[in-house]
C-alpha cells in the first residue's frame, strides 16, 4: 500500500501543471518605482496574492521602458515572469526608436489591459488670465492670430505629451513652439514658472495644481469627459475626433500557455473589478480596464497603428 502511494504521488507530481509549485511570480515594471504606473502594479499584485501567491515588482527603468520590456520578452514563457506593457514600450517606441530590442507586435503574451488615465491640457494661470484664455476654443483662436507665439512642453521628444500637442497643433491648424524637457517634473515646473504657456500632462501628475489654481485645466483628451472632472471639456467637443489617453496593462513573453494566461487573466480582472481597487485607482485619476487576452492584443495592434503616422509627423527619432 505504502508502495502505491509513493507511485501515485511521484505521478501526480511529474505530470502536474508547472503552475502547482510554490514559486512567487515577478512582474516586470519598465519604469522607475514611485510613479503611477508602479504604485497601480503594487496595488494589484497585493490583491492576488490569494489567488497567484506572492508577486514581487521589480522596477527595471531606462530606454524610455525599452529595457524592462525586453526583459519580459526574452524571459521563460513558464508564468512566473509577466511585465507591464504600456503606450510608450507598445504603441510609440517602436516608431521613435532606430533599433528596437524586441518586437511588440509579436515577442508577448497579452494578459488584459489594466488602467486608462486621460491627459489633460493645462495652462500656467496668470498666462491664461494674461491671455485671456477661458476655454479651449479660446486657445485655438489666439493661436491663429498669434502663430508661433505660443509654446508648449513636454517631457521630451516623442514622450506623450510631445505626441499629444502635435496631435493637437495638427487637429486645430495652428502652430505652437514644442520645449522639450528631460523628464515630465521638469517640464510640469516650466509650465508652473511660467516659462511654457500650456503642456498636455497626467491627469494624476496635473491634479494637484489644477485643485490649488495654479494651473487652468481646458479640456481632457480622452473621447468623453473624464469622471475624475466632469466639468473639464473634452477637446473632442471642440475639434471632432481627437482623443490619446495613456494606458498600461499585463503582457507575458510569448509562447507563454493558454492556460496559464488564462489564469493570471482571471486573477488580475477580478482584481481589476474589486471596489477597492476602483476607489485606490480613483484617487490616481486611473480607469480599471479589465479585458481579455484577445481584447487587449486587438487594442495594442490599433495602437501601435495609430502611432505610427503620428510619431513621423512630430519628427522626433531616437537612435
Amino acid at each position: 500500500m505504502t508502495r502505491i502511494f509513493f507511485l501515485w504521488l511521484a505521478c501526480a507530481t511529474l505530470f502536474a501543471p508547472a503552475w502547482a509549485q510554490n514559486k512567487p511570480i515577478r512582474l516586470i515594471v519598465p519604469y522607475a518605482a514611485g510613479g503611477p504606473i508602479d504604485v497601480t502594479a503594487r496595488a494589484l499584485a497585493e490583491r492576488v496574492k490569494d489567488t497567484l501567491g506572492t508577486v514581487i515588482i521589480d522596477n527595471k527603468p531606462g530606454a524610455g521602458g525599452n529595457l524592462g520590456a525586453d526583459l519580459v520578452a526574452k524571459a521563460n514563457p513558464d508564468g512566473y515572469t509577466i511585465g507591464i506593457a504600456a503606450t510608450a514600450t507598445h504603441a510609440i517606441n517602436p516608431w521613435l526608436f532606430a533599433k528596437m530590442p524586441y518586437d511588440a507586435g509579436r515577442d508577448f503574451a497579452p494578459i488584459t489591459q489594466m488602467l486608462r488615465v486621460p491627459n489633460v491640457l493645462v495652462m500656467n494661470a496668470d498666462t491664461a488670465q494674461r491671455l485671456k484664455i477661458i476655454n479651449l476654443a479660446d486657445l485655438v483662436a489666439y493661436a491663429k492670430v498669434n502663430p508661433g507665439r505660443l509654446n508648449f512642453g513636454s517631457g521630451g521628444n516623442g514622450s506623450a505629451g510631445h505626441l499629444a500637442g502635435e496631435m493637437f497643433k495638427r487637429a486645430a491648424g495652428i502652430f505652437a513652439v514644442h520645449i522639450p524637457y528631460n523628464g515630465g517634473n521638469p517640464a510640469q515646473l516650466a509650465l508652473l514658472s511660467g516659462q511654457v504657456d500650456f503642456n498636455f500632462d497626467n491627469l494624476a501628475t496635473a491634479a494637484p495644481n489644477i485643485k490649488s489654481g495654479k494651473l487652468i485645466a481646458l479640456a481632457v483628451t480622452t473621447a468623453q469627459r473624464s469622471s475624475a472632472l466632469p466639468d473639464i471639456a473634452a477637446v473632442s467637443e471642440t475639434l471632432k475626433g481627437f482623443e490619446i489617453d495613456t494606458w498600461w496593462g499585463l503582457v507575458a513573453p510569448a509562447g507563454t500557455p493558454r492556460e496559464v494566461v488564462d489564469r493570471l487573466n482571471k486573477a488580475f480582472t477580478a482584481a481589476l473589478g474589486a471596489p477597492e481597487t476602483k476607489t485606490r485607482f480613483a484617487m490616481l485619476m486611473a480607469e480599471p480596464v479589465a479585458t481579455t487576452p484577445e481584447q487587449f492584443e486587438a487594442f495594442m495592434k490599433k495602437e501601435l497603428i495609430r502611432y505610427e503616422s503620428v510619431v513621423k509627423a512630430s519628427g522626433a527619432k531616437v537612435d
